[in-house]
């Protein structure tokens, strides 16, 4: 009887048998009639229980979950339901999703012809990683009388971890393969030079450059021959994730943390898409979650698994700190993306001596965020003296971030400022305009 339930349609029924009775005070003939309908109702849920109850296995169902969720993205969940009674049924759909997602509204209704199957899937974003713990799949099964409800339970547990992004990193790999273009917009890059591995000698065609004509081949072949060069491969890039305080700012309900690792994923699928060794490391008061630099199979599932527990630690970041474990561990020239955020000038300059250190040995690219509340106000038209003060005192902050940019360029450090919903897509194009122009 646990599993039993009565419909609202039942409860309709009873509620029209009462007005008859009450009708019945005045017009004493409509007494037996509420009698005769009230008996009616009470046969009817009584052939209704027996039609819903009579199998044991009526429905079969089973909620079909992705391996892994993927963090700040649309995961799809699966339910497939089959009709195993004889008749049309009515059925409502009650998963028991993890309490991270806050939905309490969660209900899908569905018709299912006898013997047929139904299939259908919901959406599911996460914006934290870590454990996601699913309950019971609850499917209350009615028959077209609609009296009664017969509950049956699926799959009553279900753990399922939550990974820094992933699910659009094939997007990008179209990228990775074609270092003449940028991301957003296909624009070509115009290359500084060339650089120094040697791919083949092959015969002058319009457009090559006549710079890298080779007259030996020419000479011997009595043809003009050039020189092809290849983007250089085995550069190390490395990604350094600041996971102070100034990292758990939420933008739309993902921390710049969160931006931060999931911009690390997808670039360093690219960077493995183009011969490169991608390596990382996190820093706070101390670096951890150290990630060498290779181009192994199993590397991306190595800093995903480094990436998948970080949490920000509240405490301000040790620069200093930093700026030893790099001069020591990192011995060869590499290419450096240090994920950080800078409100002021002066915050910057505290650390700046540390981040110039870093640029001696190193190509060092500081990527900081804007804050796109402040972009909102400042690209607003002010209707009131009060929206006013709050769009001079977003500017001004915005200007300071400028400020920022001119103080890194003068020590030759590169900088990537940008939305944080737009983090994947800038960080890649600086890795492919640096590639491009060799300069690593």
């Amino acid at each position: 009887m646990k599993n039993l339930y009565l419909n609202t349609r039942f409860f309709f029924t009873l509620i029209g048998v009462g007005i008859l009775y009450v009708f019945a005070f005045f017009f004493p003939l409509l007494m037996w009639v509420a009698h005769i309908v009230l008996l009616l109702i009470f046969l009817a849920a009584m052939v209704d229980y027996l039609f819903v109850f009579n199998r044991k296995e009526g429905i079969s169902a089973q909620r079909i979950l992705p391996e892994k969720l993927s963090n700040g993205d649309e995961n799809p969940v699966k339910v497939d339901i089959k009709n195993n009674y004889a008749f049309k049924i009515n059925v409502k759909v009650i998963d028991e999703i993890p309490f991270q997602f806050q939905k309490r509204d969660f209900l899908i209704e569905k018709q299912i012809e006898p013997g047929r199957n139904t299939f259908f899937q919901y959406i599911l974003e996460p914006k934290e990683r870590g454990e996601y713990n699913f309950g019971s799949l609850n499917v209350y099964v009615s028959s077209p009388l609609g009296f009664v409800a017969k509950r049956f339970n699926f799959q009553k547990d279900a753990n399922l971890p939550a990974y820094p992004s992933f699910i659009h990193l094939r997007k990008y790999e179209l990228m990775a393969l074609q270092s003449e273009f940028l991301l957003g917009g296909i624009k070509k890059i115009r290359k500084l030079g060339h650089t120094m591995e040697f791919e083949q000698i092959k015969e002058y065609v319009p457009g090559d450059d006549i710079r890298t004509i080779n007259w030996k081949a020419t000479s011997k072949t009595n043809r003009l021959m050039v020189n092809q060069f290849q983007d250089e491969k085995s550069q190390r890039i490395f990604m350094l994730i600041d996971k102070g305080r100034t990292m758990k700012m939420p933008f739309k309900g993902l921390s710049l943390l969160d931006y931060s690792i999931n911009a690390t994923m997808a670039l360093s699928h690219i960077i493995l898409k183009k011969g490169d060794r991608a390596g990382m490391m996190t820093f706070s008061k101390k670096t951890e979650n150290k990630i060498a630099a290779e181009n192994k199979s199993g590397q991306l599932r190595k800093i995903s698994e480094a990436l998948y527990n970080i949490k920000t630690d509240f405490f301000e970041s040790d620069f200093n700190r930093l700026y030893q474990d790099v001069k020591y561990s990192l011995n060869q020239r590499s290419l450096i993306l240090l994920f950080t955020n800078f409100e002021t000038l002066d915050g910057l300059n505290r650390q700046l001596k540390y981040l110039r250190g870093i640029a001696k040995n190193h190509l060092l690219v500081v990527v900081f965020f804007k804050n796109s509340e402040l972009q909102t106000l400042i690209h607003k038209n002010p209707e009131s003296m009060q929206e006013v003060y709050d769009e001079i005192i977003a500017e001004k902050f915005e200007f300071e971030k400028k400020l920022i940019i001119q103080e890194l360029r003068k020590y030759g450090i590169y900088t990537v400022y940008t939305l944080p919903e737009n983090l994947n897509i800038e960080v890649i194009n600086k890795y492919l305009e640096i590639k491009a122009r060799g300069i690593l």
